[in-house]
């Protein structure tokens, strides 16, 4: 069967079978009749004439276009998938698009708040009890980088005012301590009337944070909290505790330049993560490398 006819035939199950989106469609209709010209232009019109060198070398031009990442593993995918629903119609035997790999995405991390922004955001009403707990909230984020579900869990008996400590169960069921600021500490001093407040005498609730119902806060809660601080506060974007937790990584490390110590806080088990979770920008190292580096000091 002709490549031109096996494109239609396979947009026709996409769209009827599988109900996919009008966006996606249109992209794989959009690759497969470019990539079907080259083919043409090299003599190959029947779709079982496809070979794995010859895959490859639909690769190459890709490449040679100058096609991003996220560009080449479109186009991949369209093509495994159309191999792939030819083989089911018997049409094909193998899937020539699987031999090539999909160049590896850089993970795109969460781009975090500069120091002025955390100043901008955490600058809440004090005369509002749920400002107050809000602000509570988003100083432990920042100020210790815990985990959305770290949060939540937290119980009032895991705080240390004497030591500013937490005690916070991580992934894995691993607990571990870390520290808290002067500025989350005084968060937490303003909370924690407001909490006794709305528990009414309820010592049963361990829960640090809760809401006015006298319950755990959820996570949910948290994350539109957060996007309604965020969009009041004039931030830029949406606010949410990935976020908080991403600055905060980024910001210890900045200062300290400590990597191991990072890695403690966050409560990752390999340094690996940390290294791709605590990126430096660009303009950063430059300084560190042009104030450090014997060859690269000025005279």
């Amino acid at each position: 069967m002709k490549l031109v006819e096996v494109r239609q035939k396979f947009l026709d199950h996409l769209a009827g079978e599988r109900g996919l989106a009008e966006h996606t469609l249109a992209n794989y209709g959009r690759v497969l009749k470019h990539d079907i010209v080259f083919l043409e232009s090299q003599g190959i019109e029947q779709v079982a004439a496809v070979e794995v060198a010859q895959f490859e070398r639909l690769f190459m031009q890709w490449r040679h276009q100058g096609l991003g990442d996220s560009s080449l593993a479109l186009r991949l995918a369209a093509w495994r998938t159309c191999f792939d629903y030819c083989i089911r119609q018997g049409w094909r035997h193998d899937n020539p698009a699987k031999q090539t790999k999909a160049p590896k995405t850089a993970k795109r991390l969460p781009k975090n708040l500069d120091v002025d922004s955390i100043s901008q955001l955490l600058k809440l009403p004090e005369d509002d009890d749920l400002a107050i707990r809000d602000a509570a909230i988003m100083e432990l984020l920042y100020g210790s980088g815990l985990r959305l579900a770290e949060l939540v869990a937290l119980d009032i008996d895991g705080i240390n005012p004497r030591h500013q400590e937490l005690r916070v169960l991580g992934k894995g069921g691993k607990t571990r301590i870390v520290p808290y600021g002067r500025c989350a500490a005084e968060a937490l001093r303003k909370w924690l009337p407001i909490r006794s407040k709305w528990l009414h005498g309820n010592l049963q609730e361990l829960a640090l944070f809760i809401s006015q119902r006298q319950r755990r806060i959820s996570p949910r809660t948290v994350q539109q909290r957060l996007n309604h601080w965020g969009r009041l506060q004039g931030l830029n974007g949406s606010l949410h505790p990935h976020k908080l937790r991403h600055s905060f990584a980024s910001h210890m490390l900045e200062s300290s330049g400590d990597l191991r110590a990072v890695q403690e806080l966050l409560g990752h088990a390999n340094l690996s993560t940390t290294q791709v979770y605590t990126h430096l920008d660009f303009q950063h190292l430059s300084k560190v490398y042009d104030a450090a580096h014997p060859r690269a000091r000025k005279k």
